[in-house]
């Protein structure tokens, strides 16, 4: 079993345009609502793939049914912590080029009795599960330091613990050196404090990740693939296909792709190669954060993994 922590649940709403302008009127081609947020992602797709997993999060009345019953039929058991307030929402607006603009709603604010609801149930999960996931932003009002706590706990228990998170909170998630982290680029960037604008980049941004303590870092380069590092070795993973529809929620498909393999003992490129995989079959199709288990086995083998070396960029 796998827990996931995806705390703060979100309802995804994307919208199909013309054209889509800043301080224009746009008038939506068709509209879908998806149960949301980088810790449902992952969640779902980890089931999609054919593993037991339990994710944690927040439902309000007013959505219950709707998320109850998707990750009902989609294999993962998800305990709702409710609240009275409306979950958040995050809007995503695609026009005909392909181009997608986001907007990542904050939510409510939660008090502490909501916190340590998220916190007990969390816990519960872990202790019937292997493996733990914190994947996302907090809820409003959840201090910064949450996942750096809940890495720490999961570590006593002798478990491999996985971030996915941005900003101040991945920063205090890193002192307390979960087992892998899976930064995009710009988070990256933002926490190492250079630009990460090509492979090279990409690889020293891994190395100066193991320096930190983690085990197995992961960086998601977007159309350029993912790199990952382990022991002395580095990966990098990419795989070109045509018809992307909605890149929204590749990373964390990705990230998915990557548990998974890591549960099943197989090695980093394999599981980098599964993880691309992943990754590419969100992209191809309309919804945000899920794959289809044949679309992933038709995509995996044409990634193409390569360890990375010094002269990796002039061999490209």
């Amino acid at each position: 079993m796998i827990a996931v922590a995806g705390f703060n649940t979100a309802i995804d709403r994307l919208f199909r345009v013309e054209h889509f302008e800043a301080g224009q009127v746009s008038r939506a081609i068709d509209e879908h609502v998806y149960p949301g947020g980088k810790g449902l992602h992952v969640a779902q797709t980890i089931a999609a793939l054919g593993e037991r997993v339990q994710l944690v999060g927040l439902i309000d009345r007013a959505h219950r049914n709707l998320v109850g019953q998707r990750m009902a039929e989609r294999g993962v058991l998800f305990h709702g912590i409710e609240i009275d307030d409306d979950l958040r929402t995050c809007i995503a607006v695609r026009d005909t080029s392909g181009r997608i603009s986001e907007v990542l709603g904050r939510g409510p604010l939660i008090g502490e009795k909501t916190q340590d609801a998220l916190r007990s149930a969390f816990w519960r999960a872990v202790d019937e599960s292997t493996v733990a996931v914190l994947s996302g932003s907090l809820p409003h009002g959840m201090p910064v330091s949450t996942y750096a706590d809940l890495v720490l706990g999961v570590r006593a228990q002798g478990k491999h613990c996985i971030v996915d998170a941005s900003g101040e909170v991945l920063r205090e998630s890193m002192a307390a050196v979960p087992y892998l982290v899976k930064p995009n680029r710009d988070e990256a960037q933002a926490l190492l404090g250079y630009r990460i604008g090509d492979v090279d980049a990409a690889a020293r941004a891994v190395r100066d990740l193991q320096a930190r303590g983690i085990a197995t870092p992961v960086l998601s380069l977007g159309a350029q693939g993912a790199m990952a590092g382990h022991g002395q070795d580095i990966w990098h993973a990419e795989l070109l296909i045509d018809g992307v529809r909605n890149t929204v929620g590749s990373g964390d498909c990705l990230l998915a792709g990557m548990i998974v393999a890591f549960r099943r003992g197989m090695s980093t490129p394999d599981a980098l190669a599964l993880g691309v995989a992943c990754g590419a079959a969100n992209a191809l199709q309309e919804e945000t954060g899920w794959v289809e288990r044949d679309v992933v086995e038709s995509l995996r083998s044409r990634v193409r993994v390569r360890p990375w070396t010094a002269d990796f960029a002039q061999r490209s």
